[in-house]
């Protein structure tokens, strides 16, 4: 009896749903509607949130009415505040993207779109909780009220960088503001997140640990050695993965978010997870609350997929109009968080357009007058270079002679 010869085997290359010339169909995110996702008590078992991690957690509908379970108890107060920094962030992005273009600076990276993800998750932590962020969650400093001009002189890297140089401009480091200095190496601050929550724990401190990632980096080997220690030991560490669509020119799916979620990756280890709409300020606010107390109450860690998208290129050195359709921001379908929020706000009767364009203006005043403190301290536009005695600093606690003689040589 014959049989027909087996097809011959094929790999399967994912591709984006939208391509230069063409709009993006974004069916594939699979939403929830505004309310409809349940909230489990925080000691849930991790294997019962295998549902959160496939839904979208969203608390704003279409009309601004914060509707659900997971509706958070914010005040008007806290609510403006959020909107002002995440305001804050986007018109520093915006100004310092200018700058860049002005050569005052080599290199610069938005967060424009994501701004609530980062704003609002540092609203839900208590001091000394320890952010290990990447390079796109400038909002928690922004939320941390950080100065200004400390962070413009770490761009223009003059004589007041607090870095003294030694990073790449947006590479902040911030201990006394929770902010883990941002490594370069993608996924690295992964362990390093839920190695300071076991510290924490081993010294029977109460501080927990965040640690945040892009989709594309959940293929690095670091990430999924980090699952497996936070699983085992049960560290209090929240792990943020920032799924904005794309990896510098690479889809999300090429990471393998195609035909599932970056969520059930954290249900596979045994961890909780919670899918959420990242757009929406109030569902930020209201799932980073409920893994901070989970972790803080001995719970275990929780791993959640923010759902947003990169609205701008991946750096000032992207074009993304070569691998995506120019308007895919104006169709995703999760809307703008600075516009939702101020929407939701004006429905509350605590804002209005008005007041929405003299905050815009005082900030953009505050800003222009933060960089032209910082531009006085030097900038690359004026071929400001650092004073090479500064690479013989903060190595040694006592300069070794070796080195007090390089110094000498050079006249320093």
């Amino acid at each position: 009896m014959s049989q027909d010869a087996p097809a011959p085997l094929r790999l399967h290359v994912p591709e984006p749903t939208g391509r230069p010339g063409q709009h993006t169909d974004f069916s594939y995110l699979h939403l929830s509607p505004a309310g409809a996702v349940r909230r489990p008590p925080i000691d849930t078992q991790p294997v019962d949130t295998s549902d959160l991690a496939f839904a979208l957690i969203r608390v704003l509908d279409d009309d601004g009415n914060a509707v659900g379970p997971w509706v958070p108890e914010l005040t008007p107060e806290q609510l403006r505040f959020g909107l002002r920094a995440m305001l804050k962030t986007r018109l520093f992005d915006a100004r310092m993207l200018i700058a860049q273009r002005q050569k005052k600076l080599s290199f610069y990276m938005q967060c424009l779109g994501e701004e609530a993800i980062a704003v609002a998750h540092a609203l839900a932590l208590e001091p000394g909780d320890m952010n290990f962020p990447t390079y796109r969650q400038q909002g928690l400093l922004m939320a941390r009220e950080v100065p200004l001009v400390e962070l413009m002189c770490q761009l223009f890297s003059n004589e007041r960088d607090p870095m003294k140089g030694r990073q790449l401009p947006v590479l902040y480091s911030y201990r006394k503001y929770d902010f883990f200095s941002i490594s370069g190496n993608l996924a690295t601050q992964m362990p390093q997140a839920v190695g300071w929550g076991m510290a924490s724990a081993i010294k029977g401190d109460t501080k927990i640990a965040s640690g945040w990632i892009g989709d594309g980096s959940t293929a690095e080997a670091d990430f999924h050695t980090a699952l497996t220690f936070a699983h085992v030991y049960r560290a209090p560490v929240i792990i943020n993965v920032v799924n904005n669509q794309w990896a510098i020119s690479t889809f999300e799916a090429i990471a393998g978010g195609e035909g599932t979620t970056f969520a059930a990756r954290g249900i596979g280890a045994g961890i909780a997870s919670l899918r959420v709409d990242g757009n929406d300020f109030l569902a930020v606010y209201a799932a980073s609350r409920w893994a901070a107390d989970r972790a803080r109450s001995n719970l275990g860690p929780t791993l959640i997929e923010w759902v947003t998208y990169r609205a701008g290129a991946h750096s000032t050195s992207d074009d993304p109009t070569k691998y995506r359709p120019a308007d895919d921001w104006e169709h995703f379908p999760l809307g703008d968080p600075v516009a939702r929020l101020k929407q939701h706000l004006i429905k509350l009767g605590e804002w209005s357009e008005e007041q929405h364009a003299a905050t815009q203006q005082a900030l953009e005043a505050e800003i222009a007058a933060a960089q032209k403190e910082a531009e006085s301290y030097g900038s690359l536009a004026d071929g400001h270079v650092h004073s090479a005695a500064s690479m013989f600093e903060d190595v040694y606690k006592d300069m070794p002679a070796h080195l007090l003689r390089q110094r000498q040589e050079l006249g320093v």
